[in-house]
């Protein structure tokens, strides 16, 4: 055997498990963020029910985890998981804004806001641990109202911190 052969097997196998450690990685990017509404404004709500809001102006959905059709993020890999909502409440008579996370069907965290007039806004965030097929989507409360526009004031986000085994 060569010294040539050797250091062409060695590159080989560099290149090789390099190009293992990219698919991987590249399987560990999940990452999106949305606004709420497409162009245009309006409030959505109040409704007689809760409803899950869609995010439809998506900003970014790297590992397509989001569905901003049905407004419903779906872990592709176990870990930990950091997801961040903003609301924003405007007009006149004022209703309040509530909107709150779940996960598989269970509240998790609740942002409020109300005033008599102007504007609301609030915001919360939460480190979830998430399991392959869980899901996470935001909530509107019945009877409550959120506002978005062309300055994205209303906007879910959430990205992988770190996957679990």
């Amino acid at each position: 055997i060569s010294i040539l052969n050797i250091f062409t097997e060695t590159s080989n196998l560099t290149e090789r498990q390099v190009e293992e450690l990219r698919k991987e990685n590249r399987d560990r990017e999940i990452a999106f963020s949305a606004a709420l509404v497409e162009p245009g404004s309006g409030n959505i709500g109040p409704f007689t029910t809760e409803i899950t809001l869609t995010y439809r102006n998506v900003f970014t959905n790297i590992g397509n985890a989001y569905n901003p059709i049905t407004g419903i993020f779906t872990a592709p890999l176990k870990g930990a998981y950091m997801f961040n909502f903003s609301i924003y409440g405007h007009g006149s008579p004022s209703t309040a804004s509530t909107v709150y996370i779940v996960k598989n069907g269970e509240k998790v965290v609740i942002a409020h806001g109300h005033q008599d007039q102007y504007v609301v806004n609030s915001s919360k965030g939460v480190v979830l641990i998430l399991e392959v097929g869980d899901v996470v989507y935001l909530r509107l409360c019945s009877g409550r109202w959120i506002y978005d526009d062309q300055n994205k004031h209303s906007t879910f986000s959430g990205y992988l911190l770190f996957p679990l085994r």
